[in-house]
C-alpha cells in the first residue's frame, strides 16, 4: 500500500464524525493527563487552595472562547479551524493570508507542545510504577542570546521518561494511520477509560473528604496584593491548558456529520461536563492530600499526584490501578491532539498556502498521511523538554498569535461579513469575546516569568512572517497591497 503521488486525483474526506463522537474526542483531549499533573503546579502558583481560582476562572473565560469556536465553526465548517476563519475574517486573498500562514506556523510548534505534554505527563505516572526512569542522563540548560528579544532559554532533560513518552507518540501515530471511521470507536473506548477514572477519584476523594484539609488557606490567602495577582496568572496559564481540546471538532470539520449542529454542540457540552467535573476532582483531591505536600519541582518528578492520592486512601493496590487509568487517560488525549491538529496544515496545504508535501492524502486510509507524520516527529522532539517549559511555552505562543487574534476576528467579521450565514450566534454577543480576550491579555501579562514565554512567541512571529514574504517574493504575490481594503470591507 502506497502513498498518493502528488500527481494523483486527491481524495476527499469522509462525513463520519457524529455528535457522540465529537464530544468524546473534545473531552479527551480536554481532560487528558492535564488535570492530574497540573495540580502541584496550580497550587504552587498560587500557595495554597486558593489555587480552585484558577480553575474556576479558566472554566469562565474557556466558556466565553468556546462560543467564539462554536459561531466560527457552524458557519465555516471545514478542515483546519482556525485556519479557514481567520483567513475568511481579515480577507482571504492577502492578509488573512499571511494572518492564516503564521496560524498554521506556530501550530507547527504548539501543536507538537501540546502532544509532547500528555506523552511527558504518562511518562511521569510510568516512573511510579518504575523510579528508575526518573534518572536523568542529561540535563542541559542553553541561553541564547538573540538581537532584540533577550536571551532565549532552554532545559533539555534525557532520562529513561523521555523514551517512553517518545515511544507513547509513536503508537498514537500507528492508532492514527487509518480510515477515520475506525477512529470513532476507539475515541469513545478511550473516553470511557477517562470519565471512569476522574468519577473514580471524586468518589474516592468525597467518601474521604476531610475540609479542614480542602480549605486550609495560609493567612492573606485572599489579600490583593502583588504577589496574588502574579500567582493567579500563573495559575490561570495552567488551567487555561487545561481546558483547552474544547475546540477539537473544528478541526475536523470536512469529517462532521450536521456539523453547523454538531460543532456548536459538542463545544459547548464538553466545556459544561469537564468544568464541573474538573472543579469537583480537584477539590476531592486537596481533600485527602494536604496540599503542603503537593510541589512542583523544577523537572518532571513527582508528577503522580493522584497515585499518591489513591496510596493514602485504599493502599498500593488503588495507586497502581489509579496509575494506569491516568497513564490511559493521558494516551486518550495524545491520541485526539494528533488527529485534530495533523489536519491543519493539510488544509492549508490544499489551499496552496502551506508546504505542499502537507496536501498528500493517503489513498486507501484516505487521511492526511505527510502531516500526521511530521506532526509526530516534532512532537517526539519536545519530549525533551520539562513539563513546566512546555505548558507555558505552548500556551503564550497560543493566546499570542492565535486565541486572541481569533476572538477579535469574530467581531471583525460580524462588521466585515454581516451577510454570513450563521447557524449559530454567540450568546450575549460580544460580551464572551471581550472577555476571553481580557483573560487571555491577563495570562500573558500577570506572571513572573511571562517575558521568556513572549520572546518565543515573537521568534515564531518574525520567522513566519520572514518564510511568508520570502513565499510571496517568488511567487510574485505581495501580501499587503489591498490590506487595509479588505479589513475596511469589499
Amino acid at each position: 500500500m502506497q502513498p498518493s503521488s502528488q500527481s494523483d486525483p486527491a481524495p476527499s474526506l469522509i462525513r463520519g464524525v457524529g455528535l457522540g463522537s465529537a464530544t468524546a474526542l473534545n473531552m479527551i483531549d480536554m481532560i487528558g493527563v492535564g488535570p492530574f499533573i497540573t495540580i502541584p503546579l496550580i497550587v504552587s502558583a498560587m500557595g495554597g487552595p486558593q489555587a480552585m481560582l484558577g480553575w474556576i476562572l479558566g472554566a469562565i473565560f474557556a466558556m466565553c472562547d468556546g462560543l467564539v469556536w462554536a459561531e466560527l465553526g457552524a458557519a465555516m465548517p471545514k478542515s483546519g479551524g482556525s485556519y479557514g476563519y481567520l483567513r475568511e475574517i481579515y480577507g482571504p486573498n492577502r492578509l488573512g493570508r499571511l494572518i492564516s500562514f503564521l496560524f498554521v506556523w506556530q501550530l507547527s510548534f504548539s501543536a507538537p507542545l501540546s502532544i509532547a505534554s500528555g506523552s511527558i505527563g504518562l511518562a511521569g505516572y510510568a516512573s511510579y510504577f518504575w523510579p528508575q526512569l526518573e534518572t536523568q542522563y542529561l540535563a542541559r540548560h542553553w541561553s541564547v542570546p538573540l538581537p532584540l528579544l533577550g536571551r532565549l532559554q532552554l532545559h533539555w532533560l534525557v532520562s529513561g521518561a523521555t523514551f517512553v513518552a517518545i515511544g507513547m507518540v509513536a503508537l498514537a501515530t500507528i492508532l492514527l494511520y487509518r480510515k477515520i471511521t475506525s477512529i470513532g470507536w476507539i475515541s469513545k473506548l478511550l473516553l470511557a477509560g477517562v470519565i471512569g477514572t476522574m468519577l473514580w477519584i471524586i468518589a474516592a476523594g468525597l467518601s474521604h473528604f476531610n475540609a479542614s484539609l480542602a480549605f486550609s488557606f495560609p493567612p492573606g490567602a485572599f489579600a490583593l496584593s502583588r504577589n496574588f495577582f502574579l500567582g493567579l496568572g500563573s495559575a490561570m496559564l495552567v488551567a487555561t491548558y487545561d481546558y483547552w481540546g474544547y475546540y477539537n471538532v473544528a478541526f475536523l470539520g470536512d469529517e462532521v456529520k450536521e456539523p453547523a449542529k454538531t460543532i456548536p454542540r459538542a463545544i459547548l457540552l464538553s466545556i459544561f461536563v469537564v468544568g464541573c467535573l474538573y472543579v469537583v476532582m480537584n477539590i476531592s483531591i486537596l481533600g485527602v492530600v494536604p496540599w503542603r505536600e503537593i510541589q512542583a519541582g523544577q523537572d518532571n518528578r513527582g508528577l503522580y499526584v493522584v497515585s499518591i492520592f489513591m496510596q493514602k486512601i485504599y493502599g498500593p493496590w488503588a495507586a497502581n490501578l489509579a496509575t494506569l487509568l491516568v497513564m490511559w487517560t493521558a494516551f486518550a488525549s495524545v491520541f485526539s491532539l494528533m488527529l485534530g491538529y495533523s489536519r491543519v496544515p493539510y488544509a492549508a496545504a490544499l489551499d496552496g498556502n502551506y508546504f505542499r508535501a502537507f496536501a498528500r492524502v493517503h489513498p486507501d486510509g484516505r487521511f492526511p498521511y505527510v502531516s500526521l507524520l511530521a506532526l509526530a516527529v516534532v512532537a517526539a522532539l519536545f519530549c525533551f523538554l520539562s513539563l513546566a517549559d512546555v505548558i507555558a511555552g505552548l500556551v503564550v505562543i497560543r493566546i499570542t498569535l492565535q486565541f486572541l487574534v481569533q476572538a477579535i476576528g469574530l467581531i471583525v467579521l460580524r462588521i466585515r461579513r454581516p451577510d454570513l450565514p450563521r447557524p449559530f450566534r454567540m450568546w450575549l454577543y460580544p460580551l464572551p469575546a471581550l472577555a476571553a480576550s481580557i483573560g487571555f491579555l491577563f495570562v500573558l501579562i500577570s506572571r513572573t516569568n511571562s517575558l521568556t514565554q513572549i520572546r518565543y512567541a515573537a521568534l515564531i512571529l518574525i520567522s513566519g512572517v520572514s518564510i511568508f514574504l520570502l513565499r510571496a517574493w517568488r511567487r510574485s504575490e505581495w501580501p499587503f497591497d489591498t490590506a487595509t481594503e479588505e479589513i475596511a470591507g469589499n
